[in-house]
């Protein structure tokens, strides 16, 4: 694990930083790298509480970790698309999921977003997991939803579709009628 010791040129920050001991130094890298800004906070609001130091102070110097570790921090995707809230929202679903599928759909307030769905072992089953709008500081949906899509997709162990993730189009061909003429040529076996 790469350490960056230096928070910034002087500073505040990096004073207080300088201040904490060598493990907890190590542990709050380790929460920063894994995207656990709260316990990082907790780790060093304990360790600057006997200096002086505040939970203002903390946030500071957890922040400033952030930025210094940059592209390293291993960022997990915020709420709705992160697979803890998806694979709950599967698993409250009635019925087994056959497939996870993202497809393109639009209108006259939010132009393009896309849809992600578990496809129920059901013959017509699906349940909504989340819509995945346009957002000028995020990813594009497209990218998002096939992100958070194959997550939970492998997290579940079934199969992952988007027919057209790169470009918008809602008649692009959905997992079911992909499957239905596969399923022809190859039945399930009964019994």
């Amino acid at each position: 694990m790469t350490r960056v010791s230096e928070v910034s040129a002087g500073g505040p920050v990096s004073v207080w930083w300088a201040c904490l001991e060598e493990q907890t130094r190590w542990q709050v890298d380790a929460d920063v790298l894994r995207d656990r800004r709260l316990p990082a906070v907790r780790s060093v609001r304990e360790a600057l509480r006997r200096l002086g130091g505040g939970l203002h102070e903390a946030e500071l110097v957890v922040h400033a970790r952030y930025e210094a570790l940059g592209d390293q921090v291993q960022r997990t995707l915020p709420g709705p698309l992160g697979l803890p809230s998806l694979a709950a929202r599967a698993a409250a679903l009635p019925g087994c999921v056959a497939a996870v599928e993202a497809f393109w759909d639009g209108d006259s307030v939010h132009d393009w977003f896309v849809v992600l769905v578990a496809v129920l072992d059901a013959r017509e089953g699906e349940g909504h997991l989340v819509t995945v709008y346009y957002h000028r500081d995020g990813a594009p949906p497209g990218v998002a939803a096939a992100g958070a899509g194959r997550a939970l997709a492998g997290h579940l162990g079934v199969p992952f579709h988007f027919a057209s993730p790169d470009v918008p189009d809602d008649k692009a061909p959905r997992w079911r009628t992909v499957q239905r003429p596969m399923e022809a040529h190859h039945p399930r076996e009964k019994g």
